[in-house]
């Protein structure tokens, strides 16, 4: 099988990549589609090919997508960015690659998106049958654009489209368990912040990738133990702020999702079942 991977640049991708080529059976080809050729000397290196273009050039995608099996499609726009830039990647470039593909005979598609696209929480774990319920303090342009494009990708007729929705993703060097304090410094001091390190975001990518007649189904990936405001600043070497403690959250389940379908079908399980067994293993 050859597969295409867009968003080998950003913190999911240049940590996936190098995994599936690891994982590539002899025969089997990876091509990465990069603006920047020079970004992707590592891939290069590790046997992948390189097509350079933008992902919002239509030539590009097509070029891109010839001649492959599968697409996993990791390419995000987010954090800092503007409303139109973000929905002109992460849905409008994300429905016309799936175009593109349906028209060269692609096999697979895997549009990887965010548990953000639930929403406003339900009191109780979110699985893939739960609706989009916009609203909520993490709302914005990036889950709602990721969340259209997950609905205009399953409805194009002829083209096999699994969808992968991650949690926070932390891990090898990732800034974003840094990064999380952004918003934990604002929450109480039990709200919870459910995660995936990148070993296991890959994990769950490859067996959604990889597994036949799951075309049109959904998946969480995360991992075991979502973990609190208090625990994030401390993993972090922070103090906790006092008026953490003066809040209420607002709702214990918000944006914790379910695993149970992964699990059952495809066979997951979390290599680090928590953010402290990565620490133990020095995988932050």
């Amino acid at each position: 099988m050859s597969t295409l991977v867009t968003g080998t640049t950003g913190q999911v991708g240049r940590r996936f990549v190098p995994r599936l080529l690891a994982q590539a059976r002899p025969g089997e080809k990876v091509r990465v589609l990069v603006r920047d050729a020079a970004r992707a000397q590592r891939f290069a290196e590790l046997g992948a090919e390189v097509v350079t273009g933008d992902l919002r050039d239509s030539e590009a995608l097509g070029k891109a997508v010839a001649g492959v099996d599968a697409v996993v499609n990791v390419a995000a726009s987010f954090r800092g960015v503007p409303d139109e830039e973000a929905w002109a990647v992460n849905r409008d470039a994300a429905v016309e690659l799936g175009r593109a593909a349906l028209a060269n005979g692609v096999q697979r598609f895997v549009q990887v998106s965010t548990g953000l696209v639930y929403g406003r929480g339900r009191g109780r774990l979110l699985t893939e049958e739960d609706e989009s319920r916009p609203g909520g303090t993490m709302w914005g342009a990036y889950p709602e654009s990721k969340a259209q494009a997950e609905r205009e990708l399953l409805a194009m007729d002829g083209l096999d489209v699994r969808v992968a929705r991650l949690p926070f993703v932390y891990g090898e060097g990732d800034p974003h368990l840094a990064q999380s304090l952004m918003w934990a410094k604002n929450w109480a001091a039990t709200q919870r912040l459910h995660m995936g390190h990148h070993a296991d975001v890959a994990q769950g990518l490859l067996r959604i990738l990889h597994a036949p007649g799951i075309a049109g189904r959904i998946y969480n990936i995360a991992d075991d133990a979502p973990v609190t405001a208090v625990e994030l600043h401390e993993l972090n070497g922070v103090d906790v702020p006092a008026e953490l403690y003066e809040r209420t959250d607002p709702d214990p389940f918000f944006q914790l999702t379910s695993t149970d379908r992964i699990r059952r079908e495809l066979g997951y399980r979390p290599l680090y079942p928590s953010v402290y067994a990565a620490r133990v293993a020095g995988a932050l």
